[in-house]
């Protein structure tokens, strides 16, 4: 039976005796559950692209063999969010005595409290059931971290209360005690002080507690996972090494090798308030992949995927705003919009000392390379003759931020009965794709883009308004 919340409707101890339950030790339960859905051919980590073959098998590994692990990257490369998916290895419901500071299990208590309430009520101890999202804790590592924090320090009421200072109940636990029988993650591990990093040393080893000059012997049952910035972790000596020698794995994550995992990672990450075509995505997706390979980019910091997506949110936002000033039925982000992402996202990347004040431009010339690459992926072989003829015979056709769909569709030259524009509608958006008017204003604003950039034809930008001409 379960209650109204889905939690097993097991009230006490000797229920739950009754009810055949075996208790596991975290590790133990990590290791079944991770070992039953790999057998069912079901992925364990859901939401992570381009780590198939690479991060995810030597997490795995590190798991099974029950280690503490700590993975090592730059920034935006899904570190956090592939700890916080070790929460669906855990079981959904487990048993922990009701009011237990630790959440212990109700077969083993360590805490003086819960083991004084298991011999006062015997098989009638009150248990609650803790769900599988209340077994994660995070914490990041600032230089104002204190060892209360993460172990735990001598609270002063329960002293005034009348214990003595020596007993284990006065003493207020951290953040890692807390997380009995669950995972802690601590985001950018080297930024701990180094007295910090000090106590955390038996925590993770020895499993007990030394606060203030008391030694607490607790069995603590916590798998320690971590992320650090590989410069700060393995270079510059800002962790020490004895516990750099209690983590089993250190595990190196990396951005997207693939195109498409990249793609994959902006589609599922970013919040957009209007439709951002898919060939948009792309030369996003590009453009972030040719800021990592920049050399006027410092590549020890790296570039976020946060900036694909962040580029993505921004033309959205752009495609909204200009449908809502021209009365557009439909939102659909165009060629014209990824301008607008270069104009805020500068911010998020660290250029290299010697190219202060050409910021823009190397955002601008790398942008318009991820354009070229993507119209060259999709419309290799179209014969763009018959457009290129009309426009060097004066034919031009005006688009921009402040100029509507149906607008950029009715300027464009009259071709006869030529079909280059469902093809290049075709191309991008598959058959039957391009049906609305944003989507093939997108289709058209691609293929001049990429005969400009080509210097097939010309391009003047003035104001609000882009003219091919």
């Amino acid at each position: 039976m379960a209650n109204e919340l889905g939690a097993p409707a097991i009230a006490n101890l000797g229920d739950l005796r009754a009810s055949g339950h075996v208790q596991k030790t975290l590790r133990e339960e990590i290791r079944d559950n991770l070992l039953t859905k790999l057998a069912a051919g079901e992925d364990p980590w859901p939401g992570l692209h381009g780590f198939e073959s690479t991060v995810i098998p030597q997490l795995e590994r590190a798991l099974l063999a029950g280690h503490d692990v700590v993975l090592l990257g730059e920034r935006g490369q899904g570190k956090t969010r592939l700890l916080r998916t070790i929460i669906g290895l855990l079981d959904e419901w487990t048993p922990v005595i009701s009011g237990s500071e630790l959440g212990e299990h109700p077969y083993e208590p360590i805490t003086v409290g819960s083991q004084s309430a298991l011999a006062a009520y015997g098989d009638d101890l009150r248990i609650s059931w803790r769900h599988r999202t209340e077994r994660y804790s995070e914490k990041l590592a600032t230089p104002d971290t204190s060892v209360a924090d993460l172990i735990g320090d001598v609270d002063p009421m329960k002293v005034a209360e009348g214990r003595s200072l020596g007993d284990p109940e006065t003493i207020h636990f951290g953040l890692i005690p807390r997380s009995h029988r669950g995972v802690v993650a601590i985001n950018e591990l080297p930024d701990l002080a180094e007295r910090i990093q000090v106590a955390m040393l038996n925590v993770m080893e020895e499993r007990d507690i030394q606060i203030r000059g008391y030694v607490l012997r607790l069995p603590l049952d916590v798998l320690v996972v971590a992320s650090a910035n590989p410069e700060d972790y393995t270079n510059r000596g800002r962790i020490i090494t004895p516990l750099k020698d209690r983590f089993g794995a250190e595990i190196r994550t990396h951005y997207p090798a693939e195109l498409a995992a990249e793609m994959a990672v902006v589609r599922q990450e970013a919040h957009l308030v209007a439709e951002v075509p898919e060939p948009l995505l792309e030369v996003l997706a590009r453009f972030t992949r040719n800021l990592r390979e920049s050399t006027a980019v410092d590549q020890r910091s790296g570039v976020s995927a946060r900036f694909a997506i962040a580029g993505a949110e921004t033309i959205a936002a752009s495609a909204l705003r200009r449908a809502t000033v021209l009365g557009e039925d439909t939102a659909v982000a165009r060629v014209v919009d990824l301008e607008t992402a270069v104009d805020v996202l500068g911010g998020k990347i660290e250029f290299e000392s010697g190219e202060e004040g050409r910021e823009a431009e190397i955002l601008t010339h790398l942008l318009r390379t991820a354009t070229a690459e993507t119209v060259r992926a999709h419309f290799r072989g179209l014969d763009f003759a018959l457009l290129v003829e009309a426009i060097e015979e004066g034919a031009t056709v005006t688009t921009g931020a402040g100029v509507s769909a149906r607008d950029v569709l009715a300027g464009l030259p009259v071709l006869g009965e030529s079909e280059l524009y469902d093809d290049v509608c075709e191309r991008l958006f598959g058959s039957g794709g391009g049906d609305s008017d944003g989507q093939r204003a997108c289709a058209i604003e691609l293929a001049l883009e990429g005969l400009f950039l080509a210097r097939k034809i010309g391009k003047d930008t003035d104001g609000s308004e882009t003219i091919y001409g």
